[in-house]
């Protein structure tokens, strides 16, 4: 049976493969299990994105989660990184989102924060899946006023907006920013901050409608902001998904500026003023090949984590760094938040553009991109796990990496979040590299489906 949690929570279409009951379940066997060993009544808040399904499964959720006898806090739509903090600064029990961050509008999810505001182990994640597994066995369902109550707190978003200039507080009055909100949950938040702090703004995609959250827009759909940039003449667009854990960039020229330059720019930034921890970044095995060449010549050790921002996160943890994250834009700074916050990313490098009154192409020049295709093959969830158990698509993997033994690197892994295996060739010829990319994709799939 496969497992029910992926690298980022629960995920499914909402209504099919993420029903009420299950999100009822999720609510009750998570409440027990992070708050059973708390001697007051417990509260968790509840945030989500802007999908259509989303007031569905967060009134099963909170049902789910008064049954048991904690509180829920309802706060709207709010970007994920926020109920991270919000969490922490109000002291809570903990924390949940629904959301399926990046994907179509189609699917939702639902993730849970600790009372510290970190996403839970795997060990926690297994438990609750083991409570709801068993039907809820031995749980107990107070009556009467043992039941929780629900409470609506729709102005905690401007706690996180003001957090947020507090945190970086740059005067962005000499840039002119487009801003591509996805049509997600930083439609409200990452406007009002970067107009807070003086932007010039263009901001598209602020318009949700519960159906159009990541449609041909965001941190996967650039074409658009990369047009828009260069017709206004803007000095940088920023780019975040559904729940805003992640931003990707563009320069003035119109080029996409992704996680792992991102994090050159503001990692060599830290190192020269003495605020990045052991001049260390942590990031992915996804991770360019430029970028670990960048650590080399900067100085700074590039460590590398499965896929997913919660490896990077217990790596950051357990060895006291600072700065991580991912090639597609989950980027964390640890001082100052506890996951991937995508408006806190833009910040920050908004900030190194204002101090060093340089373009965001100069630099992003510090790291040299190395060619890179990624192709991600269809397949049955259920089969994901297991595709170097099918002969061809082993042989497959193989011929291909004695090919590029040297000269690059092939990295085949199943989606934590999505029904796909995700090829990526690393190589000195993109066209090559390329059409060796959908090639063994194509043989995934065939022998897979």
């Amino acid at each position: 049976m496969a497992r029910m949690f992926g690298t980022d929570g629960v995920r499914g279409v909402a209504g099919t493969e993420l029903t009420i009951e299950l999100a009822m379940r999720l609510g009750q066997a998570g409440a027990y299990v992070l708050t059973k060993e708390k001697a007051h009544q417990p509260t968790i808040i509840v945030g989500c994105d802007t999908r259509i399904s989303g007031g569905m499964l967060a009134n099963a959720l909170m049902a789910g989660i008064c049954s048991v006898g904690a509180n829920a806090v309802y706060m709207g739509v709010v970007p994920t990184p926020a109920v991270a903090y919000l969490t922490r600064k109000h002291k809570v029990d903990a924390g949940v989102v629904i959301s399926a961050s990046h994907n179509p509008m189609e699917f939702n999810g639902i993730k849970f924060f600790n009372g510290e505001g970190y996403k839970l182990s795997d060990e926690l994640e297994d438990e609750i899946e083991g409570l709801i597994r068993n039907g809820m066995k031995d749980v107990p369902m107070p009556l009467g006023s043992g039941i929780g109550s629900v409470s609506y707190r729709f102005d905690a978003r401007e706690e996180y907006v003001f957090f947020m200039k507090k945190t970086v507080p740059v005067d962005l009055g000499s840039l002119k920013i487009v801003v591509d909100c996805a049509e997600g949950a930083a439609h409200y938040t990452a406007v009002e901050t970067l107009k807070g702090l003086g932007a010039k703004l263009v901001a598209i995609h602020t318009n949700p409608d519960g159906t159009n959250i990541n449609a041909n827009c965001g941190s996967t759909h650039m074409d658009e902001l990369r047009a828009r940039v260069v017709y206004e003449k803007a000095d940088i667009g920023l780019a975040f998904d559904g729940d805003a854990d992640r931003m990707l960039a563009v320069d003035e020229n119109g080029d996409i500026v992704d996680g792992d330059q991102v994090m050159a720019v503001i990692g060599n930034y830290m190192k020269e003023h003495g605020k990045l921890k052991q001049d260390t970044i942590v990031g992915t095995v996804m991770s360019n090949l430029g970028f670990t060449l960048m650590g080399k010549r900067c100085g700074i050790h590039i460590e590398q984590t499965k896929v997913g921002d919660r490896y990077v996160l217990e790596n950051m943890r357990e060895h006291g760094f600072n700065l991580g994250g991912e090639q597609s834009g989950h980027i964390i700074f640890l001082d100052e938040n506890t996951t991937g916050d995508g408006l806190l990313s833009a910040l920050h490098l908004l900030e190194v553009m204002v101090d060093t009154q340089k373009s965001l192409s100069e630099l992003a020049g510090v790291m040299e991109v190395m060619p890179q295709a990624l192709v991600n093959a269809k397949v049955p969830n259920h089969k994901k796990e297991h595709f170097m158990e099918y002969p061809e698509v082993a042989q497959a993997v193989q011929a291909l990496e004695q090919k590029f033994a040297g000269e690059g690197r092939v990295l085949i892994r199943p989606s934590g979040t999505e029904p796909m295996v995700r090829v990526m060739i690393e190589g000195k010829d993109q066209a090559e590299i390329t059409k060796d990319a959908n090639g063994l994709a194509e043989v995934i799939m065939k022998n897979m489906l």
